[in-house]
């Protein structure tokens, strides 16, 4: 029986290591992607993501990159403050219903 090779995890370290082969090592995306048994595809997706953003990327599980980190902070910032113009148009239309 085959086992079975999707969602496997492989850490920051163990594709920028495949990334220098194939950059700095000159061979071929292939040869190392045949030698780490991992598709082609996915080291082609991480020397591409790998080039956009050295520093970002690979953040790790759970962890974003910062631009991202915030971004997702101001989306929730923006809810809430959205939640808080709701109550306060409530609250104003409630009181100017009922005079003292």
């Amino acid at each position: 029986m085959k086992e079975k090779k999707g969602n496997r995890k492989y850490d920051k370290q163990f594709k920028e290591e495949a990334i220098r082969l194939v950059t700095e090592g000159g061979r071929q995306v292939t040869e190392v992607a045949r030698s780490l048994g991992i598709h082609e595809n996915l080291l082609r997706t991480w020397k591409r993501k790998y080039k956009e953003d050295p520093a970002g990327s690979f953040p790790g599980k759970g962890h974003l990159k910062a631009q991202d980190e915030e971004f997702r902070k101001l989306q929730k910032e923006n809810e809430s403050l959205k939640e808080d113009r709701e109550i306060l148009k409530k609250a104003l239309a409630i009181f100017s219903k009922h005079p003292k």
